[in-house]
């Protein structure tokens, strides 16, 4: 790819992703968004992060090495939630489901 070609394909990602992306908060600069509005937006970070962990959880081929290799990772993650209810910290919860993780790991082998 010649240095002309990489400028023309740099240049067309850059454009559209400076509309998409800088357009938005220059035009808000200022303004408040309705109530409801940031109200569903608030709701993505905890949507991203579920569907992170409802992807590591749930797997296709969770229970080929048997129900307590299938079962390990959930039961790890109902004291995560457990926990997290209670505590209301990221830091304790991984702690927790590393630790979880292990002792059932072990106890169950």
């Amino acid at each position: 790819m010649t240095l002309n070609q990489f400028l023309i394909v740099y240049v067309c990602c850059l454009i559209p992703m400076l509309i998409c992306r800088c357009a938005p908060m220059m035009l808000m600069k200022g303004r408040d968004l309705p109530e409801n509005v940031t109200a569903a937006l608030n709701l993505i970070p905890p949507a991203a992060f579920a569907a992170l962990v409802a992807n590591d959880l749930f797997k296709p081929d969770m229970f080929e090495g048997g129900i307590t290799q299938g079962i390990v990772p959930l039961l790890a993650a109902l004291v995560v939630v457990v926990v997290a209810r209670k505590t209301h910290s990221l830091i304790a919860c991984a702690i927790t489901g590393v630790v979880a993780y292990a002792l059932l790991l072990f106890l169950l082998q």
